[in-house]
């Protein structure tokens, strides 16, 4: 196949009009009998400008759902209200929304706050945040959801996952304790950047960015961070007041043994009477799905009944340590209190990217599950802007980072919840509770809010899915490992670094040491296929028929020729072992080689002067377009002659064959 116009067309009118016959003997030809072939042409694909291949395939990347189709042969208002609908998916469900659809959104609504308002108070103890913020985030945040928001079931607000993140890196620069008011503004400062960095992934459409936390890589550290979550929490369940603050389980549960004059036995008795009860009811609503409102409504009824026993008992349960004051009222504003300059600028900067890849890559899963159940889509990038949006807004409405909870989410979909507006409920009852309930809590006690966490993060554990990883793939179950044990041992962001690490070097071994094969004919077909997968499938005499499952490119170039001339010499070993029929020819079936560079054509034409070296004949088979194209520019088929390159295997062993026999 030659290089220009000319010589391409002379090399497919000599492939487009020959037909040959497979000779019937395989001892006369060595090849395995075969049906009439016809030999077709291999052509380029259609010529383009640079300019628009760069728009395609940017158009590729960043477009790949059009999201502008709806905009063509529109007219000027259609368009304004397609725009509004894109970009405020309220303006999509809320013409059309009716009080039906209300009822079901405020029993959804008051049913989520019955689990959002403990849990708030619950999750900003976690991040070492004054219980309050937790109730903060539970009122603005999700506001701002359902107007940008595009999924009708996400209950908005605090997560465990983001609460650790963010009280363990942030603590481990500033001292909750020592500096609350600097660590206060390095919460809200991480929360701004945390909304900044998926607002900017979502406006730029780069949301394939969080897939590099792999399904492996989240299921070992969420295993993980539950259990220091839970050991953490022993602090609150047997009452000590000394505690380490470090998140590692040697040093969690050292503190637990030595502070064991600390423990009290009030606080042990009713701590773990109230764990039992809410542990129970989520099994209840786990095996019998229609009861989902006895685990929702555990969480608010332990609170209550918690706090009215020590308000009851004061006098004798001196031990039991308690919230406290809680101040009344709205949201106050925190722009003031955003740290953009200073020393500890950094720390604020990669707690909230951080906790921004966590709490997206955790609300937009959890969206796409119960949208999947109810058959409509979420748009990944407009979720990436809403939470985004919502985070920023919160930095400066004294919030702390946010995203939709599985677990108030499920709760949600098992209410009945029909649209969004469930969290402006939500939020409504939040509002309530924040301007005239908040005295109310000032007796509950800390042991009822480990509980709360104990009980919520321990669904985090899906050992499930962990031995499913072992029975599918070894390595995603090391990565899982790997992020589970590092968490425990080392530190909560080094063990999601390691894990993350460990899924890269996956992604790196597959992309340097791609998978490269022998194939065989299924006697009677024009089938090939690997013979240790296929037994029937037996390999053409004289043919060496080799494929490539990636694309050739610098990363794995000089492996692809160094594992091919491994794979010459074995088949040579092995004729000359068997007395069989001496190599010949080499068919690289390039069907499975979606792209190829520079280095991956130098690799191809060093490979073809290396056979022709041993006397062999190298063909290729059926490359892809885009590849076939960089192979006519480099101008390197020239080298290959007209019987050097084939749309498919069958033809060219038939071609070459049956040339072969026309030879004296």
């Amino acid at each position: 196949m030659g290089v220009s116009s000319n010589r391409v067309e002379d090399f497919s009118s000599h492939h487009e009009t020959s037909v040959r016959m497979s000779p019937a003997s395989a001892e006369a030809v060595m090849v395995v009998a075969m049906p009439p072939v016809e030999i077709h042409r291999v052509c380029l694909p259609p010529s383009k400008t640079t300019f628009q291949k760069l728009k395609q395939r940017l158009s590729e990347i960043f477009f790949p759902d059009d999201p502008l189709h709806r905009f063509k042969n529109q007219s000027s208002f259609t368009k304004l209200v397609l725009a509004l609908e894109f970009f405020f998916p309220i303006f999509n469900w809320a013409p059309t929304y009716s009080l039906a659809l209300l009822r079901s959104d405020v029993i959804s609504g008051l049913t989520i706050a019955s689990l959002a308002i403990p849990q708030g108070i619950s999750y900003a103890k976690l991040a070492n945040l004054p219980p309050i913020i937790g109730l903060y985030s539970s009122f603005v945040p999700p506001l701002i959801y359902s107007i940008l928001g595009s999924s009708r079931h996400l209950a908005v607000g605090p997560v465990s996952i983001a609460s650790l993140v963010m009280g363990t890196m942030l603590n481990n620069a500033v001292s909750c304790s020592a500096d609350p008011i600097l660590y206060l503004k390095l919460a809200f400062t991480a929360t701004f950047f945390a909304g900044l960095f998926q607002a900017a992934l979502g406006l730029l459409r780069l949301g394939f960015i969080i897939d590099f936390l792999s399904k492996a890589t989240l299921v070992g550290f969420m295993a993980g961070a539950a259990v220091i979550v839970s050991l953490q929490q022993l602090k609150g369940l047997l009452g000590i007041a000394h505690f380490t603050t470090k998140m590692q389980i040697v040093p969690v549960l050292t503190s637990v043994f030595q502070q064991r004059h600390e423990w009290s036995w009030q606080t042990i008795v009713m701590g773990f009477g109230f764990l039992a009860f809410l542990l129970i009811t989520r099994q209840i609503s786990m095996r019998r799905p229609k009861l989902f409102w006895v685990s929702a409504a555990a969480p608010l009824t332990s609170v209550i009944l918690s706090t009215l026993l020590v308000f009851l008992l004061k006098s004798k349960l001196h031990g039991i340590s308690i919230i406290g004051h809680l101040p009344k009222g709205l949201n106050p504003p925190s722009s003031n209190m955003l740290y953009f300059h200073g020393s500890y600028l950094a720390v604020a900067i990669k707690t909230g990217i951080i906790t921004g890849i966590l709490s997206l890559t955790e609300g937009i899963a959890v969206g796409r599950t119960f949208a999947a159940l109810r058959n409509y889509q979420v748009d990944g990038n407009k979720e990436m802007m809403a939470i985004g949006f919502m985070n920023m807004a919160g930095s400066c409405s004294s919030c702390y980072v946010t995203t939709g909870s599985f677990s108030r989410s499920a709760v949600n979909y098992n209410a009945g919840a029909q649209t969004a507006v469930s969290n402006i409920i939500m939020a409504s009852t939040v509002l309530v509770t924040l301007l005239f309930l908040m005295p109310l809590f000032h007796y509950t006690p800390n042991f009822i809010l480990a509980a709360i966490i104990i009980t919520a993060v321990i669904g985090l554990i899906d050992y499930e899915a962990a031995y499913k990883l072992w029975k599918v793939d070894k390595l995603d179950c090391f990565a899982c490992l790997c992020s589970f044990f590092g968490v425990l041992f080392i530190s909560v962001p080094l063990g999601l670094a390691i894990a993350v690490g460990v899924s890269v070097f996956k992604v790196l071994l597959h992309v340097t040491r791609p998978n490269t094969m022998v194939l065989g004919n299924i006697p009677g077909t024009q089938i090939y296929q690997n013979p240790s997968r296929y037994r029937e499938a037996m390999k053409v005499p004289s043919f060496l028929i080799l494929a490539v499952e990636s694309p050739i490119y610098f990363a794995n170039s000089t492996y692809i020729q160094e594992r091919i001339l491994r794979w010459v010499r074995e088949e040579e070993e092995q004729i000359q072992a068997n007395n069989g029929n001496a190599l010949k020819c080499v068919i690289l079936d390039m069907t499975a080689v979606t792209a190829i560079d520079t280095s991956g054509i130098d690799a191809i034409c060093e490979l073809r002067k290396m056979l022709e070296k041993r006397s062999l004949q190298f063909v290729l088979a059926n490359p892809a377009g885009n590849v076939m194209e960089k192979l006519h520019q480099s101008k390197i088929l020239d080298s290959f002659g007209l019987n050097g390159l084939y749309l498919a295997v069958g033809e060219a062993v038939s071609d070459i064959s049956s040339l072969w026999k026309a030879q004296p």
